[in-house]
């Protein structure tokens, strides 16, 4: 028993930042399911970027395209999942960047509607200008990422 308790420790330090930051357990007593979907809600950590090397698909330095900035609505916003990054257009032109790790028990929001960032796990709503909490459980606003927006391009950093 202790060798696979051995194995399962050296194997779980490799994972242990998707852990971390994947929803909690149900011993919190609040009817969360992600113990089950731990899988699905456990991100690896995001690729660094180097803003004075060019990317391997030749792309000009600076961050990583997210796409365009004519996807984003003005008002409302879209989640870029694989980057864990949320991109708002609370006014026309005007761009903000937030994690999409939701700062109650680091579920994924899911979307932007109504001028909130929504996370489907308990219900946390945050403002699409300042990524404050405007409802549910959430301790602490989304974390601001850092953005460009340069010729209809959304890049990190």
């Amino acid at each position: 028993m202790h060798a696979r308790r051995r194995t399962v420790l050296t194997a779980g330090a490799a994972g242990a930042a998707g852990l971390v930051t994947a929803c909690g357990s149900s011993a919190d007593g609040d009817g969360d399911r992600s113990t089950a979907a731990a899988p699905e809600t456990s991100r690896p950590a995001k690729p660094s970027t180097s803003a004075g090397a060019a990317s391997a698909d030749g792309s000009v330095p600076g961050g990583e395209v997210l796409g365009k900035a004519s996807d984003i609505p003005v008002g409302g916003g879209k989640v870029f999942e694989e980057q864990e990054v949320v991109v708002t257009q609370p006014k026309e032109g005007e761009f903000k960047g937030f994690s999409a790790v939701c700062t109650h028990k680091g579920c994924i929001v899911v979307g932007v509607s109504d001028g909130t960032i929504n996370c489907p796990c308990h219900g946390s709503r945050y403002s699409i200008t300042d990524a404050a909490v405007v409802a549910g459980p959430a301790p602490q606003p989304l974390a601001a990422e850092r953005i460009t927006v340069t010729g209809g391009t959304i890049r990190l950093g």
